[in-house]
């Protein structure tokens, strides 16, 4: 493994452990926190950006393993763009529902589309060669 591979490796994994981490003190924070301070509809939107948050730390971490098997423009991309989803997808819930701001509901959907594009992209990567 080039020592490129392996940092991009390393860098994807450990971006996805952070946001696995998180995800979990945001969803216990959720749970025992805001449990009767938020109307029920603004917990599930809640619940629904650690869901994802969480879902996406390990499409990353998946990103970063299947790394290990060889560079892979389609992996790194795919990893990169559940990274900045996260923060577009969960991240705009998160402040939605904390502070009422509805601004950023905009770009909640994008958010969307990358973590499509990125699974999108680990799929395109890991299809059998002799299937393409």
């Amino acid at each position: 493994m080039t020592k490129v591979v392996e940092t991009l490796n390393n860098k994807l994994s450990f971006y996805g452990a952070i946001h696995a981490g998180l995800a979990v003190m945001l969803g216990a924070f959720g749970a025992h926190g805001l449990e009767g301070w938020l109307t029920a509809d603004r917990l599930a939107i809640y619940e629904t950006g650690v869901r994802y948050h969480m879902y996406h730390a390990l499409g990353m971490i998946l990103a970063g393993i299947l790394l290990s098997r060889g560079d892979s423009r389609k992996l790194r991309l795919g990893g990169r763009l559940m990274h900045i989803g996260i923060f577009l997808f969960s991240g705009s819930l998160y402040v939605l529902v904390l502070t009422g701001f509805t601004k950023l509901g905009m770009v909640t959907p994008l958010g969307g589309v990358l973590f499509i594009a990125g699974w999108a992209l680990i799929a395109a990567a890991v299809w059998p060669a002799k299937q393409r």
